[in-house]
């Protein structure tokens, strides 16, 4: 049976600052290092008990796998729920329901004191630690980031499956036009190749993530996660230096979502479905 063209993403124990430039920044590769949290509070505390000891009282949003609907504010979530029955729910049993870009300086600051910016080289932006939650089976649909910064994603708890493919790759991934994701109904874990062919031509990494794990995703890369069993993790984020992926991110930011936004109340469902239709007839008159 056919699987996609991915190849592991190196992991190393430990790295310097020298070494991450050279090896994995300039290059814009990634890299998972296992042991570089070992010395943080984080690495010993954070758990889903802890998460729901501390903040179990919090409303936190939610979000699960449906299909982007013409209604739909940005990044609004599906439901809201306590964190300590959260927490329960995923476990449990498998949900759909994840956490998605909780920003714990903003609702948690004591967490803060769990862990320390790394010095990569990199200027980070301090006032955007997110944090990422999700049940057994649960993903994300197969996206890149709108700013596309330089993202620093550490595990807490479980397995995670990460599958990434660079900015080259996009004529084979069926983008959707106007947007940051893919085909919604495309599984990157088991496609189907009969009704994605061009999925077959796109190259790209994967990795499971454990608990303590960085994943480096560099500028612009398309990320698709899937949890293993129930866990979360926290997204640290640095400022994209390429001249051209820092004239896309704001391109993003001030027009792309803003017209989209717009022909979604102008057209409704119709850009939605147009937008759709467009990502196969493109892709396939590109491969």
């Amino acid at each position: 049976m056919p699987t996609l063209n991915l190849q592991e993403i190196p992991r190393v124990k430990n790295i310097t600052k020298e070494d991450f430039i050279a090896n994995y920044f300039k290059p814009q590769k990634p890299v998972v290092i296992e042991r570089f949290t070992d010395d943080w509070p984080a690495h010993k505390k954070w758990s889903l008990e802890y998460m729901k000891s501390i903040a179990g009282d919090k409303v936190v949003p939610l979000y699960d796998d449906r299909p982007v609907d013409y209604k739909d504010g940005f990044n609004e979530p599906h439901a809201k729920m306590k964190m300590s029955d959260y927490v329960d729910l995923l476990k449990s049993k498998p949900t759909k329901y994840r956490i998605f870009l909780w920003n714990i300086l903003k609702e948690i600051p004591q967490l803060q004191s769990d862990y320390t910016y790394p010095d990569f080289g990199l200027k980070f932006m301090k006032n955007l630690p997110m944090l990422f939650f999700g049940g057994r089976d649960s993903h994300t649909f197969m996206h890149y980031d709108i700013d596309l910064a330089n993202i620093f994603h550490f595990h807490f708890e479980g397995k995670k499956q990460c599958i990434l493919f660079d900015q080259k790759q996009n004529e084979y991934l069926y983008k959707i036009p106007h947007s940051l994701i893919t085909r919604e109904d495309i599984d990157f874990s088991n496609p189907d190749f009969n009704k994605w062919p061009a999925l077959k031509n796109a190259k790209g990494w994967q990795c499971e993530l454990q608990h303590g794990d960085i994943l480096y995703m560099p500028e612009g890369y398309w990320h698709y996660m899937k949890y293993l069993t129930p866990g979360f993790s926290m997204s640290l984020r640095a400022i994209a230096k390429h001249p051209k992926n820092l004239g896309k991110a704001v391109y993003n930011v001030l027009i792309m979502r803003h017209f989209d936004n717009l022909m979604r109340r102008m057209k409704g469902q119709k850009w939605i479905d147009w937008k759709n239709q467009q990502a196969i007839s493109r892709t396939n008159n590109t491969f």
